[in-house]
Order: C-alpha cells, then sequence, then structure tokens
C-alpha cells in the first residue's frame, strides 16, 4: 500500500486532478489522510449495453463516472464508501471476459477489465483497501446486497408472466429487489426498501408475496400494528399501477452525453492496458 503518499504534494495534484476532471458536477474528494491509488477505464454493465466508465481507487473509496473527454472531463460522479464494498469474480464465456461484480447494499453492477491480469490488479487492491477500512473502521463485511440489474438485452420476454413479450409498445421494467426484467403487469405493486430509497420501489410479484410475508413474520414477532385500516405487513406497501412515481432509467441518465469516447472500444482485443495503479 502507498500510505505514505497521503501527505505528499504528488496525491495532492492527483487528487486535484481527478477533482477538476469532474467539475462543479462532483464532489470534492480531496481529505486529510485520503490517498488515490489507481485509475483507470473498466467497461460497465448498464440496463441497456456495457460502457466505458473511469474509475478512482483511493484508500477508502471507489469512484467512477461517465467519460465525456478522457483525461479531461467526466460526468456523473459516483462514489462508494469501501468498507461497503464486496467482490464476486464471475465466470468466463466467449462473449465476457475477465468480468466481476461489484455489490453493495445500495447498488451491484458487473464490471470487466481489458485483461486477466488487469482484472486482478483491480481486485487485490480493492480487497486490500476494503480489509484496511473495516479494520480502521472496526465494521463487519457487509452481507446484504442489492441484486444487480439484468441487461434489457438477455430477455425478450417477461421474466415472471414469461407471456408478455416486448416491442416498442410494451416496455421493460426491473424489480428492484431481484433485478429481473419484468413487464407492467407483473410488477403492479410498490414496497419500502429502506436500503435503496425511502419511498416504495417497484418490485415484482413473487418479491412483492415474500417481502409481504417476510413483514407480516416480523410484526407477528413483534407484536407490532401497521396502519389503521390495513394489516401491519402491508404498512410499508403500495399496491396499484405507477404514476411515474419510480424511473427505470437510472442506468440510462448515467450514461448520457458520454461525448466522444468510441462507442465500441476494443477492450477484450487491443492490448492496450486501461488501468495504473500508483506507487
Amino acid at each position: 500500500m502507498v500510505d505514505y503518499l497521503a501527505n505528499t504534494e504528488i496525491n495532492s495534484q492527483r487528487i486535484a486532478a481527478v477533482e477538476s476532471c469532474f467539475g462543479a458536477s462532483g464532489q470534492p474528494l480531496a481529505l486529510p489522510g485520503r490517498v488515490l491509488l489507481g485509475e483507470g477505464v473498466l467497461t460497465k454493465e448498464c440496463r441497456k449495453k456495457a460502457k466505458p466508465r473511469i474509475f478512482f481507487l483511493f484508500n477508502d473509496i471507489l469512484v467512477y463516472g461517465s467519460i465525456v473527454l478522457n483525461k479531461r472531463k467526466y460526468r456523473s460522479q459516483h462514489i462508494i464508501p469501501l468498507e461497503e464494498v464486496t467482490l464476486e469474480l464471475l465466470p468466463e464465456t466467449l462473449q465476457a471476459k475477465n468480468r466481476w461484480m461489484i455489490k453493495t447494499a445500495k447498488k451491484s453492477f458487473v464490471v470487466s477489465a481489458a485483461s486477466a491480469t488487469e482484472r486482478q490488479e483491480w481486485i487485490s487492491h480493492i480487497e486490500e483497501c476494503v480489509r484496511r477500512q473495516l479494520l480502521a473502521t472496526g465494521l463487519q463485511p457487509s452481507t446484504e446486497h442489492a441484486a444487480p440489474w439484468i441487461p434489457d438485452k438477455a430477455t425478450d420476454i417477461c421474466m415472471r408472466c414469461t407471456q408478455t413479450r416486448f416491442s416498442a409498445l410494451t416496455r421493460r421494467h426491473h424489480c428492484r429487489k431481484c433485478g429481473f426484467v419484468v413487464c407492467a403487469e407483473c410488477s403492479r405493486e410498490r414496497f419500502l426498501l429502506p436500503r435503496l430509497s425511502p419511498k416504495p420501489l417497484r418490485v415484482c410479484s413473487l418479491c412483492f408475496r415474500e417481502l409481504a410475508a417476510q413483514k407480516q413474520q416480523e410484526e407477528v414477532e413483534e407484536l407490532g400494528t401497521g396502519a389503521a385500516g390495513q394489516p401491519a405487513y402491508l404498512a410499508g406497501a403500495v399496491c396499484g399501477a405507477s404514476s411515474g412515481d419510480d424511473d427505470d432509467s437510472d442506468e440510462d441518465r448515467e450514461g448520457s452525453g458520454d461525448g466522444d469516447w468510441p462507442s465500441r472500444v476494443e477492450f477484450y482485443a487491443s492490448g492496450v492496458t486501461w488501468s495504473s495503479f500508483h506507487s
């Protein structure tokens, strides 16, 4: 690790450069003791398609964003505390290589590197930072993780009823609990998932039944009561079709305006090293 860089000029310059690239849309990143350990371009699997994203690994956070102009301008900054992160290696296929999943309680997603070596570098550095951060904070590793969204292109039919076929008029939705691609009829219910949002979110019919049953059991055990006139286990649920109270386009907004970055970067065949780690 490079903790000795914490109070050096070169570390301050590196962090200032990252802040400058995100501009006013990003949050300040310079903190006492914070070290920028590495950076690079990874492919992030978004809802509609895989897209290049810039990632920065600090000793306490992981930051990523959309690329507008590489090494000059980024947008849609996301900051993930490392004590919340768990990594999972994913199997290799002919179409998908060097992949792993970054899992947190609020959001989980799949990324891939340009080579197996690069993937291993990222994983080893992140895991070491997570280990040190947990040790420093006294926290336990997270055991609850948000389900990653299954990409739209993975299915042409609803993954719950297996009857509804998606089209230009029949849109896809995502269950916030299991991440499945479902139709509107199979995702009419809403349920409060405090780890993800302060308001009830879209869930599929199966997850709704499971969540409601779990909530009912918890209420019975605690001898609690819900809202007047309704069972306690439904106090956190909202039934009925959505009227725009949730948005399935988080990934689309995140990836909008990607600027002049090439739309089809050959990550797997270019032989280019896309990441670097500081020492």
